[in-house]
C-alpha cells in the first residue's frame, strides 16, 4: 500500500496484520481521487475532510498529499488510531489532521466540537456491518458536518448498495470496480 500522487507520492503505508481492516486498495483510491480531481490536480486545495472508519488513514492521507488543507480520521480502535498516527508521522506530516478516537455514530459531538464542516466524507465502515452505512448517511444528512455541496463517497461491496438518497444527501454517481464500488452524494439542503 503507498501513496498514490501529490506531495508524498510512492511513499509507503503500513497496515495491521490479522485485524478486520480492510485498506482501500491503490487502484480504487487512484479511481476515487481522479473523480473528485477530474483533471484539476488544485481541485482538492485547501479542503476539509472526514475520514471516518479511517482503518490505516490511506485515504486521508491520500487527500492531505493532494492539498487537503485538514483531514479529521475517525476511528474506534485503538489500534488503528496508533497506525494512522504512525503513518503520518512516517510520511513527516505533523499538521493539518486530527485523530478522532471515537465511535463513528458518537464522532459528530466530538467533531463539532472541534468545528469541523467537510468539503469531503468518505465512508468505509467493515463490509459485514450494512447497517452502518444507512446510519451513518442519515446522521450525516442531518448533521452540521456537511455544507451545501459537500460530497460523501461511501465505499461498499458491488452487490451491496447502500441507498440512493438519505434526507439532503443525494446519490449522484457510482463507480464498480472488481469486488468493490463508490457510492458518491452530494449534500443539498433545500
Amino acid at each position: 500500500m503507498r501513496v498514490i500522487a501529490g506531495q508524498y507520492r510512492s511513499r509507503p503505508l503500513r497496515s495491521l496484520r490479522g485485524m478486520d481492516i480492510r485498506p482501500t486498495s491503490d487502484r480504487l483510491r487512484e479511481t476515487l481521487f481522479n473523480v473528485l480531481c477530474a483533471g484539476n490536480p488544485e481541485a482538492l486545495a485547501g479542503s476539509t475532510w472526514l475520514d471516518l472508519y479511517a482503518g490505516t488513514g490511506a485515504v486521508g492521507i491520500e487527500a492531505l498529499s493532494r492539498g487537503a488543507g485538514m483531514v479529521y480520521f475517525v476511528e474506534a480502535s485503538k489500534a488503528a488510531a496508533e497506525l494512522i498516527a504512525e503513518n503520518l508521522r512516517s510520511l513527516g506530516i505533523s499538521a493539518g489532521f486530527e485523530i478522532v478516537k471515537a465511535e463513528v455514530g458518537k464522532a459528530p459531538g466530538k467533531l463539532d466540537a472541534l468545528g469541523a464542516v467537510a468539503d469531503f466524507v468518505f465512508l468505509d465502515p467493515p463490509y459485514q456491518m450494512r447497517e452502518e452505512y444507512a446510519k451513518t448517511l442519515g446522521a450525516l444528512a442531518g448533521s452540521k458536518l456537511l455544507r451545501e455541496g459537500s460530497v460523501v463517497i461511501a465505499e461498499h461491496e458491488k452487490k451491496f448498495d447502500p441507498g440512493e438518497a438519505f434526507g439532503g444527501l443525494l446519490r449522484f454517481r457510482k463507480l464498480e470496480q472488481g469486488d468493490a464500488a463508490l457510492s458518491f452524494y452530494r449534500h443539498n439542503r433545500s
